[in-house]
């Protein structure tokens, strides 16, 4: 999820799969798949952004639940050897 802010001020999310388009005329306008539009006070390139950083980190999780590196906040950390994760690593790509 993205957050973005209406002109009022109210804060939100939004899933960044469900938009079609965002445009500025000079509000910008998220428009989703189902005919919904949000005006956000947030720029085109803020927006852009965003869904890019979103996006990137969906990866990055990816990529370290696959390394058997990905931790929760209630997850362990490096001075607590005790806890065990809470999330269960990929086997690594030659065990599968």
């Amino acid at each position: 999820m993205i957050r973005v802010t209406r002109l009022n001020g109210e804060h939100f999310a939004l899933n960044p799969d469900l938009i079609e388009r965002v445009e500025g005329h000079p509000d910008t306008v998220i428009s989703l798949v189902d005919g919904t539009r949000y005006v956000v006070s947030e720029g085109v390139d803020e927006v852009l952004d965003e869904i890019r950083e979103y996006r990137a980190s969906i990866l990055a999780t990816a990529y370290a639940m696959d390394r058997g590196t990905y931790r929760t906040s209630s997850g362990p950390t490096a001075a607590d050897d005790t806890t065990t994760a809470s999330v269960v690593p990929f086997p690594a790509r030659e065990e599968r």
